[in-house]
């Protein structure tokens, strides 16, 4: 009498095994795109950079090591030493006021009125353009010789201004351009903000007869303190990468007034042809916003803790 052996089974924990195996190749199959834009892109391009920085090179010809040759010539440069200081008055104007504004045009805006819907979306409208469209439309704005700006200005009796083509002004007047586009953010934001204020505080507050200004000192404005924080580091980091509005207006000047730093590197990589020097002055923008970024992370713990 023969004996046929029984159905081959296979253990729970192999088959468990055999399962994770599959779905970690299955993940990988779809996630694998991703990951290889993401390092081709975003971790070739800094290693790169960073090992370009201790290099000369002009992008043509074979490049030699140097050292720390490119950020000791840096420190010694003025036209570098001129883009850090137009980039740290940009920033020093450009972000205290942005937050200012937002902030007013988002109290002013808090409230039910008629078309109410209407005027935030007129607000923010600029925002959405580019940086590119708004150069070009304020470049034919502010032209000094057949520009809107100066034909408005000599009909009420004032003489023409140079704006950007001004070395005293033209810096200023891309504050002005950018607090146009970018106030919008800021005053969505603070919106967003204001709107999460528990009314039961506001109320409070006058039940105790406290006035608007001591309701937004010691109401509002406590209540919107992480976003002003938040807005404060997010405006930081995008004046100091402050790039298109400048290419497109000014190209720099005049006689350097412009000059940024972000400006000042493509400058040095793609106009002067010298990739290495410019990748270095990239590299200490770099180091700037990741201080930037680590000092506002402490910053919260260290409230979080408090």
């Amino acid at each position: 009498m023969s004996v046929h052996p029984g159905p081959i089974t296979v253990a729970p924990a192999a088959a468990a095994k055999s399962r994770r195996r599959r779905e970690t190749a299955s993940a990988w199959a779809y996630l694998s795109p991703s990951v290889i834009v993401i390092i081709g892109l975003g971790l070739v391009p800094v290693v790169w950079s960073l090992i370009l920085s201790f290099q000369a090179d002009d992008l043509v010809t074979p490049s030699r090591f140097v050292g720390v040759d490119n950020y000791a010539a840096l420190a010694q440069d003025p036209h570098f030493g001129q883009a850090v200081g137009n980039t740290l008055l940009y920033t020093a104007l450009y972000v205290p006021l942005s937050i200012v504004l937002g902030l007013a045009l988002a109290l002013a805006l808090n409230r039910k009125v008629r078309f109410i819907g209407a005027y935030r979306t007129l607000m923010f409208v600029p925002f959405v353009l580019s940086a590119t469209a708004q150069g070009v439309l304020f470049s034919f704005i502010l032209d000094p010789e057949f520009g809107v700006a100066n034909s408005l200005l000599h009909r009420i009796g004032l003489s023409q201004q140079g704006f950007l083509t001004d070395p005293s002004q033209a810096l200023l007047i891309l504050v002005a351009i950018t607090l146009w586009s970018g106030t919008g953010f800021c005053m969505v934001v603070f919106l967003a903000a204001l709107q999460d204020v528990p009314p039961s505080l506001v109320e409070a507050a006058r039940l105790d007869g406290a006035g608007p200004f001591r309701i937004l000192r010691h109401v509002t404005l406590p209540a919107v303190l992480p976003v002003t924080t938040f807005l404060t580091l997010w405006q930081l980091i995008q004046s100091l990468q402050v790039f298109d509005l400048t290419y497109v207006t000014t190209k720099g000047g005049p006689l350097g007034s412009t000059t940024v730093i972000v400006y000042f590197i493509w400058q040095q990589a793609f106009q002067n042809f010298t990739a290495g020097y410019g990748a270095a002055a990239a590299y200490v923008l770099a180091v700037v916003l990741l201080a930037l970024g680590l000092g506002a992370r402490l910053l919260r713990r260290n409230k979080e803790v408090r």
